[in-house]
């Protein structure tokens, strides 16, 4: 249980206390407009303070356009500067890192939130978006590294690039979705470009210490496993990142495509080379062992959602005693806000089946 409480170094110089990040979760705390509220402020600033070595936002949209859900964090305006600031400065006081995941909803960015119709890599169907143009992809590439300067700029220690869970660049990577004709469509190489221009540019405009991560979903929303263990490849052997953040839903299930099956999913990536890039992952990691085996399965760090929202102070409890039991679900909405969720984080909890208290 040791190797859980060991420092890790990254590439570019930041070093995390232990090995436990929090994971960058949807809470509908902030104000419309994209300023930190003090809820928010509460629910984060408690994790840094109960142990987490790593305290990452929500997901935090690049462009008025991208929001994805009421009540989301914004880094897209100069106007959230000093709610983030003080956000980040309240985090590493407590020596966890500071980052701040980075995102756009993309097809899934809701009319009745942003007033306008929702983009795609391509014209959607099913949820009625239109193609991005051109001149709007690379509109789309700056306003990621604006956000990333401005995170920069607020004290953060790096930020992470979402890629995942069926958002714009997750809908860059999908062959389904993407079907543009010009070099951000057709082979992966070209479904990739995006990404792959984004953290070039952040890493050549921000400082060199900067902390850069991404987040990939490995299967469903349209994508290939194969392709996604060869960006994953090239993501790694790179060399720009300093960590791959793999959002698997279940740390030990086996893939959805059946000629992929007969081990786990998590084994195909961490027995990529990862020169100096670290990987971890999340999914169904509740418990000190759980996540002990994470790390004997090969990865260098874990990420925890539901246990985070359980126990603040997870890490902590963790390293007082290895044999720590999490609280058993349903708990009760008083329970979530001694846990530093505000009422809105409380009632989108009540949403997810079983987990609380009727």
């Amino acid at each position: 249980m040791k190797n859980l409480f060991q420092p890790l170094s990254f590439k570019h110089g930041a070093i995390m206390k232990n090995r436990f990040m929090l994971a960058p979760m949807t809470n509908l705390q902030s104000f419309e407009d994209g300023r930190l509220s003090d809820d928010e402020f509460r629910w984060l600033t408690m994790r840094a303070h109960g142990g987490f070595g790593l305290t990452m936002t929500c997901a935090s949209h690049v462009q008025p356009a991208g929001k994805g859900f009421s009540g989301q964090l914004g880094c897209f305006s100069d106007d959230h500067l000093e709610g983030l600031t003080r956000l980040a400065s309240a985090i590493k006081a407590q020596g966890s890192l500071a980052v701040i995941q980075l995102h756009h909803a993309g097809m899934r960015s809701p009319q009745d939130l942003t007033g306008g119709q929702a983009v795609c890599p391509s014209d959607n169907a099913e949820t009625g978006a239109r193609a991005l143009t051109l001149e709007e992809v690379h509109q789309l590439k700056e306003d990621f590294v604006a956000a990333a300067l401005r995170a920069e700029k607020a004290g953060f220690d790096g930020v992470e690039i979402h890629g995942a869970h069926g958002y714009v660049l997750c809908q860059f990577l999908s062959p389904v979705i993407n079907q543009r004709t010009d070099r951000y469509g057709g082979s992966l190489e070209n479904r990739a470009r995006i990404i792959f221009e984004i953290i070039d540019a952040v890493r050549e405009r921000c400082r060199p210490g900067f902390l850069l991560g991404v987040r990939l979903s490995p299967e469903r929303f349209d994508l290939q496993l194969g392709e996604m263990i060869e960006v994953s490849r090239r993501l790694m052997n790179g060399g720009a990142i300093d960590f791959l953040d793999m959002s698997l839903w279940d740390v030990f299930k086996e893939p959805v495509e059946e000629r992929f099956q007969g081990r786990t999913l998590l084994s195909y990536f961490t027995e990529l080379d990862r020169g100096e890039v670290r990987l971890g992952v999340a999914g169904k990691i509740y418990t000190p062992q759980t996540a002990m085996q994470c790390i004997k399965s090969g990865v260098d760090f874990v990420l925890l959602g539901r246990a985070a929202i359980l126990h603040h102070d997870f890490p902590l409890q963790a390293f007082a005693d290895p044999d720590f039991e999490p609280v058993k679900t349903p708990v009760s909405r008083e329970y979530l806000r001694t846990q530093g969720l505000g009422e809105a984080f409380v009632e989108y909890m009540s949403g997810w089946s079983g987990f609380v208290e009727d």
